[in-house]
C-alpha cells in the first residue's frame, strides 16, 4: 500500500508522465538497478536472459492516466476542457483538479453549472457543459504556464487508495488503479528478482510506458526500436455488464480486444503459469478496448502480444480490485517469465 500510495500522489496524464517516471526510476535505483530513460521518455531494465539465444520479450506498463485536457482559456478565467484519455464528465463530478502548467500545479475546481434550472434533472453533461475555476485571471493563468494543452487530473488527496471490506481480505479503491496497479507489479517484481539473484528466460526489457491513453505512443517507440518478438502488457481488465468476469482475487488476461486477438499459444502459457502458481486465470473478450500490446501488433511492432492485469470495477473512474489480486498477479508473471514461450 505504500508504494501504491506514492504512486497516486503525483499527476501523470499522457505527455506529462515525468513525476510518476521519477518515482519508478527512484525505486528501481534502490533495487540496484541499472536504468535508462529513451527519447520517448520510456523507463527501460534490460536482463539478458538465461538463455541469450532466445527471441527477445518485452514486459511493459504504461506510466500515464486519464485526465483532461485545456482547449481554451476563457475571457473570465475559467478553462475549457475535453477528456485526455477516455474520460467521460459522469465519471469525474465536480471536483479538485491539479493543472499541471510548463511553470508549476494550478489547482482549480470542475464546474458544470448550477441545478436550480428547469430541466436540471434531464440534463446529459458533455464535456462542452465543463469548466475548470480557478479563481485566476488570463495574465495570471499565462504567467503559471497554464495554456491550452495543459493537462489536469484530480488532486492527490481524492485519489485514495481506501481499503474496503473486510480488513483481513479488502478491495482496494484509488482514482484510478489505471495503471497504478501495472506498475505497482513490474516495480515488485524487479525488486524480488534483485533479491533473489532470479533472471528471465528470454531476453527482456521490463519498460514503463508513456502516453498508453490515447494511443499507446510509448510502446509504440520502444517496440519499432527493440522488435521484441513477444510483448506483454501489464495492466487492468474492466468488468463489462453481464460478463462473467469479476474484480477478485483471480488476475485476467486478454484473448481479443477491439485491435483483434492476442496470441493464443501466450494465453495458453499464461495459464500454464497461473495453474503452476497454483492461481486460476480469467480470461476476456473486450471489444471495446485496447492495450498497449495490441496496439504494438496492430503496428507491425511485435508478431506475438498478450496482457496480463486485475479485475477492476468502474473502469476510468474510482476503480475497485481485490488487493490480493496484486500478489497473485505479481506471482504469475514471476512463473511466466521463468520459462521460454
Amino acid at each position: 500500500m505504500t508504494l501504491l500510495k506514492e504512486l497516486l500522489s503525483v499527476p501523470s496524464p499522457g505527455g506529462r508522465e515525468e513525476r510518476i517516471a521519477a518515482i519508478v526510476r527512484g525505486r528501481l535505483e534502490d533495487a540496484g538497478y541499472s536504468r535508462e530513460t529513451d527519447s520517448a521518455g520510456n523507463v527501460i531494465v534490460r536482463f539478458a536472459g538465461q538463455q541469450p539465444d532466445l527471441p527477445l520479450m518485452a514486459v511493459a506498463a504504461h506510466l500515464d492516466e486519464i485526465g483532461m485536457v485545456v482547449t481554451a482559456i476563457n475571457p473570465d478565467g475559467t478553462l475549457s476542457v475535453d477528456r485526455s484519455g477516455r474520460l467521460y464528465p459522469y465519471k469525474l463530478g465536480e471536483c479538485a483538479v491539479d493543472i499541471i502548467g510548463d511553470d508549476g500545479i494550478v489547482t482549480g475546481v470542475t464546474s458544470m453549472g448550477s441545478t436550480h434550472t428547469a430541466d436540471a434533472d434531464r440534463r446529459q453533461i458533455t464535456w462542452r457543459d465543463v469548466r475548470i475555476f480557478t479563481g485566476f485571471s488570463t495574465q495570471q493563468l499565462a504567467e503559471r504556464g497554464i495554456r491550452p494543452g495543459s493537462t489536469a487530473v484530480p488532486v492527490a488527496q481524492a485519489r485514495g487508495p481506501y481499503l474496503l471490506g473486510e480488513p483481513g481480505d479488502p478491495f482496494v479503491a484509488a482514482w484510478t488503479l489505471d495503471d497504478r496497479g501495472g506498475i505497482l507489479t513490474l516495480i515488485r517484481l524487479l525488486q524480488n528478482l534483485k533479491a533473489a539473484n532470479l533472471h528471465p528466460h528470454h531476453p527482456t526489457i521490463v519498460a514503463f510506458t508513456v502516453h498508453e491513453e490515447g494511443g499507446c505512443h510509448g510502446a509504440k517507440v520502444l517496440a519499432h526500436r527493440e522488435r521484441p518478438e513477444i510483448f506483454l502488457a501489464i495492466d487492468g481488465c474492466p468488468i463489462l455488464p453481464g460478463s462473467q468476469m469479476l474484480a477478485d482475487e483471480r488476475p485476467c488476461t486478454w484473448s481479443m480486444d477491439a485491435k483483434g486477438h492476442y496470441d493464443q499459444r501466450l494465453i495458453r502459457d499464461l495459464h500454464a503459469a497461473a495453474r503452476e502458481a497454483g492461481i486460476e486465470l480469467q480470461t476476456a473478450v473486450l471489444p471495446n478496448a485496447y492495450s498497449d500490446a495490441s496496439a504494438v501488433y496492430d503496428s507491425g511492432a511485435a508478431p506475438r502480444v498478450a496482457i496480463l492485469g486485475h479485475g477492476r470495477e468502474n473502469s476510468h473512474g474510482f476503480e475497485i480490485a481485490k488487493l490480493r489480486v496484486f500478489d497473485n498477479l505479481l506471482n504469475v508473471l514471476e512463473q511466466f517469465i521463468r520459462v521460454a514461450h
